[in-house]
């Protein structure tokens, strides 16, 4: 039902870009006002939940680990597993960022005829999960060519890459393939998967069908339906200076492509996909294992007024002394 509920919502944005573009003509908006308020969200959207996050306490250390943590000197410690310096935590950071680490050691469990669990790898989420993030990178990287001019080299230099393996004209981009692919995945795993299934959310198949979406219309404008990328270019040039230009006959396929990019961009902040930014200010990844090396004092923690046992026996030492109790001082 969250998925069926979610694909009419995207089908709704649909029909929303069709007629607003297609049927009323309303191109600025689409072109301008759009772009501009989603990116608006973001960035606002964006700084507001880091902030949230950046101010909330953490007086403990409170690190995942997975090796020997730093302790006497005979006894050889893991600093990438088990971080206990800067470098260590960059480390195990830039693994975490970059390769996603901790998801290639993903297991799963599942219930055999004999209703015996089996613990078994998932590296196909691994994977999955690895070309979805790489390929959605490179292609936001790709189309940094419509808002420069002249065009950066490693731009041009990562597009000839992408497109190395030419297959007619215009030329197939693989991380356009290879991204549609992966989230086709992702997606099917939450549906095929009972126990992924069931704690699966609206929001969670929404963001999954938006991006489909935006896969799949920018394949399609490339491959099957006219669009004016002289056009795409100079209203992409015209937003970034501030003075935006929407020039005619770009073609109506763009204008769904954007709308969802402007769907994504505007809804990024309040979703899951902020682990963009969380990934970062997670404690349990940006902290070094220090435990045993530093005593950590909550500094949040109020004075609470003790009773030691030498005033207690100050108090009570006549009870004491008639009920035969042993006292440390006799007066």
């Amino acid at each position: 039902m969250n998925a069926l509920l979610a694909l009419f919502g995207v089908a709704i944005l649909f029909v929303i870009a069709y007629l607003g573009v297609d049927v009323l003509g309303l191109h600025s908006l689409f072109g301008i006002v759009l772009p501009y308020a989603a990116i608006f969200l973001f960035l606002i959207g964006f700084v507001v939940r880091i902030f949230q996050w950046a101010k909330s306490p953490v007086p403990f250390r409170i690190t995942t680990t997975s090796g020997q943590q730093k302790s006497l000197n005979f006894i050889k410690s893991n600093n990438l597993e088990s971080p206990h310096n800067t470098t260590g935590v960059i480390g195990r950071m830039a693994l975490e960022i970059l390769f996603f680490r901790s998801l290639f050691r993903n297991t799963k469990a599942e219930v055999k005829e004999n209703e015996r669990i089996v613990y078994g790898p998932d590296k196909w989420l691994w994977a999955a999960a690895l070309a979805f993030h790489w390929s959605f990178l490179i292609v936001f990287l790709r189309h940094y060519r419509f808002f420069a001019e002249p065009v950066p080299e490693f731009i041009l230099k990562m597009q000839a890459v992408d497109g190395l393996f030419q297959v007619g004209t215009p030329i197939v981009f693989l991380t356009g393939l290879i991204l549609l692919a992966s989230v086709t995945f992702l997606f099917l795993r939450r549906v095929v998967l009972p126990q992924v299934r069931y704690i699966s959310l609206l929001a969670d198949y929404f963001a999954l069908f938006v991006i489909m979406a935006i896969a799949i219309s920018g394949l399609l404008m490339r491959h099957f339906y006219k669009v004016d990328i002289v056009g795409v270019k100079e209203l992409a040039m015209t937003l970034v200076g501030f003075k935006p230009v929407v020039p005619e006959g770009i073609g109506f396929i763009f204008y769904v492509h954007l709308f969802f990019v402007c769907v994504l961009f505007a809804y990024f902040p309040f979703s899951k996909l902020m682990h963009l930014g969380g990934v970062f200010l997670s404690p349990t990844r940006n902290l070094a294992n220090t435990n045993r090396i530093k005593r950590h004092i909550n500094p949040w923690n109020y004075e609470v007024k003790t009773h030691t046992y030498e005033e207690y026996e100050d108090e009570f030492r006549d009870v004491m002394r008639e009920a035969g109790l042993p006292l440390e001082k006799e007066s």
